[in-house]
């Protein structure tokens, strides 16, 4: 039998909560896992209305775009709810915005009711609820860039309820510490615990899975080893993670473009991981320094990234996962000072798969990505 998986570690909600590291306790090595990754529903992205909007500044620019392209992307938009008073009350945010296009606003003719297209922020509640009298919603960019106002936002469509799974088993494991103490013990309640995925050399990857350890049995895999299961209560990893970690079990890659074997979701995820992973103690190389990025492997959005990230970090790196984040990293603290050169190899190869899948959301473009890296100061060299 090969180097466990997989470790398991004790949990405890209030370290957690308190971002306190090192607490944990070893409480198995498992060779392997059932039924760990699933493919979570599609993330909340849906199409909204701003009712009643006045658009200014890039709200504006993206709604004029969309009116003679079909679409427009916006990024990140943050809706102000506002009090009777037309104070700040709170806020409610859309991620990766679309503009799709606009249409007269019934009430008032001089605004339009504006449709988009987007993923409804994770710390953001199901819907934003407007106090009474209040006048609406405040539109703000990313860095706080006023868009505009709107007067109510209305979703299209309901959105569907997850699938019920079953629990994850853990195989072949080596019970230690308080679980082995407690499995001596007759006792029944096991405790909450937080699965992790190890390399060979049982460096932690990332982590998998959190939940309540519910019930065991003796394994088949060996002898003094048991079968765990745990039924999680966090989002399980999904089936592309299953491809990255194995490329990544030995460690950190030391081979570019591992990436370019996976795939869409396999490349979505390697980019996560490769920022997990970081080396987050590397000082950034000093200004003008020029990077090469090889482009014969990008055939769509999350290639380009992964590509980005090891032309400025070497194999595995990361250096953003969509152009929001990848405006931070141009900030500092992530491998690159500004300004410096980016000489894009087989650009035309990229030029003929980005922004042209024939999907509901557009990916940003090849073009789009140029005129980014412009507007960031980056100097651009195709070769």
């Amino acid at each position: 039998m090969g180097p466990p998986k997989y470790v398991l570690l004790s949990y405890d909600a209030g370290y957690e909560s308190d971002g306190e590291d090192g607490y944990e306790e070893t409480w198995a090595l498992c060779a392997d896992a059932e039924d760990l990754f699933g493919d979570p529903p599609p993330p909340s992205r849906g199409m909204y209305e701003l009712l009643g909007c006045a658009p200014v500044g890039q709200l504006d620019a993206a709604l004029t775009r969309a009116r003679t392209e079909g679409s427009a992307p916006l990024g990140l938009l943050v809706l102000e709810i506002l009090d009777k008073n037309g104070e700040r009350a709170g806020e409610w945010c859309l991620e990766d915005v679309r503009v799709l296009g606009d249409r007269p606003c019934a009430r008032d003719l001089s605004r339009c009711d504006v449709t988009i297209e987007a993923h409804r922020s994770a710390e953001s509640s199901d819907h934003p609820h407007r106090p009474p009298l209040s006048p609406g919603y405040r539109l703000r960019g990313a860095k706080g860039e006023p868009w505009g106002m709107c007067r109510d936002l209305a979703q299209i469509g309901e959105e569907q309820l997850d699938p019920l799974e079953p629990p994850l088993r853990l195989l072949g494991c080596a019970p230690q510490g308080a679980l082995r103490a407690a499995l001596d013990a007759g006792v029944e309640d096991l405790g909450h615990a937080k699965v992790v995925r190890i390399d060979t050399s049982g460096r932690a990857v990332e982590m998998a899975v959190e939940g309540e350890l519910t019930a065991w049995i003796p394994s088949a895999r060996g002898r003094g080893l048991i079968d765990l299961t745990l039924e999680p209560w966090s989002e399980r990893p999904p089936r592309a993670a299953a491809e990255v970690w194995e490329l990544w079990s030995h460690g950190r890659p030391a081979e570019p473009n591992l990436w370019s074997r996976c795939g869409f979701e396999g490349r979505e995820f390697w980019l996560g991981t490769a920022h997990h992973l970081r080396d987050r103690g590397r000082d950034d190389a000093p200004p003008g320094a020029t990077y090469h990025l090889e482009g014969r492997h990008i055939i769509d959005l999350p290639g380009f990234f992964c590509a980005l990230g090891e032309a400025v970090n070497g194999p595995g790196g990361y250096f953003g996962r969509g152009l929001a984040s990848l405006n931070d990293c141009l900030r500092g603290g992530w491998g690159a000072t500004r300004p410096f050169t980016l000489v894009w190899h087989d650009a035309p190869h990229a030029r003929r798969c980005l922004g042209v899948a024939p999907t509901v959301v557009r990916p940003w473009t090849y073009e789009e990505i140029l005129e980014f890296l412009d507007e960031e100061g980056i100097e651009v060299r195709l070769a």
